[in-house]
């Protein structure tokens, strides 16, 4: 365990930092000078532009800027942010608690429904396994931004069961606008987790234990936990954790649908006011997310399959 979690960190660093470069590269590989964009395109003197650059340290070898900005992002600091005037940290920090409040709903009705609708279609051959393939097809070629207005016009402004925009206050009602926003992040990933559990139960269905368990008389439904869902578990959990990466960009779109004051809809305005730090800041925090997910998933294996050794092996 501490040699995999040794490896995994540095592999981790190593992706980091990696990303840091292409991060930080950015600046000087998009059109014009750098001061251009810090200065936003007002007209200014030779020495405005001259005191701009020495204090982004713009005179400064492309290697010594990098490690200055990359030190900055070692402490925690990743400059101010050119269109609120106010630190990066700061302002992802106030942002962050609706993102992941989003992305935790809509992992959790990925989960409940992806699998229940999964286990569903491999246990009921039929018509039922018919309907939940043309459901979860259909969901799953849904883009989020298109399920997005179609909830938004059916369930709040025909309905008008929930809110369009916003996030609420206090949990409650936090969660209770978040309902759509949740729903439409999750649609399109419920089908295709749900047809990868349907796949995984349907081969652990036909295993040969499996045959034996029912040929000694053990209930259906102990045979299923037990010996079928127990060991479809490997291929759901591996593809819940590339999915639940994903809602991380994702966000961008339906939180800009909804009108959600989150990480995806401020990477969207960074982006179109070119506040360089505040999108840096952004990215580096998706691949680190990103990268966590997969290590958790990585430390999943063994707890569900004991044969599975950390690093990929297989005990005899």
């Amino acid at each position: 365990m501490l040699r995999f979690l040794i490896g995994r960190v540095l592999a981790i660093a190593g992706t980091l930092l990696a990303t840091s470069v292409l991060v930080f590269g950015s600046v000087h590989l998009a059109p014009g000078d750098p001061e251009s964009f810090l200065l936003r395109g007002r007209p200014t003197s030779p020495e405005a532009v001259a005191a701009v650059r020495a204090q982004y340290h713009l005179d400064d070898s492309l290697p010594s800027q990098y490690g200055q900005w990359l030190g900055g992002v070692v402490r925690g600091d990743f400059g101010r942010s050119l269109q609120f005037r106010q630190e990066v940290r700061g302002l992802v920090a106030n942002r962050l608690p609706t993102t992941a409040l989003l992305i935790g709903y809509a992992s959790l009705l990925m989960l409940a429904f992806g699998v229940a609708l999964g286990v569903a279609a491999a246990l009921r051959p039929g018509a039922v396994d018919r309907a939940i393939l043309l459901a979860t097809t259909t969901a799953t070629a849904t883009p989020s931004f298109v399920a997005a207005i179609i909830l938004i016009s059916v369930f709040s402004i025909r309905l008008g069961w929930f809110p369009a925009f916003g996030n609420g206050e206090g949990l409650g009602d936090r969660l209770y606008h978040m309902t759509l926003p949740a729903l439409a992040l999750a649609l399109s990933l419920i089908g295709l987790l749900a047809r990868v559990t349907r796949s995984a139960t349907l081969e652990e269905l036909g295993r040969e234990h499996v045959e034996v368990a029912r040929s000694r008389g053990i209930p259906e439904r102990l045979v299923v936990r037990r010996h079928v869902l127990r060991n479809a578990l490997g291929p759901i959990v591996t593809v819940a954790g590339v999915v639940v990466s994903t809602l991380l960009v994702t966000t961008v779109i339906v939180e800009t649908a909804f009108g959600l004051s989150g990480v995806g809809s401020l990477l969207v305005q960074a982006v179109t006011a070119q506040d360089f730090p505040v999108v840096q800041a952004i990215c580096l925090i998706i691949v680190a997310a990103f990268v966590l997910t997969n290590l958790v998933v990585d430390l999943c294996y063994p707890l569900i399959d004991p044969r599975v050794r950390l690093g990929g092996e297989r005990g005899a």
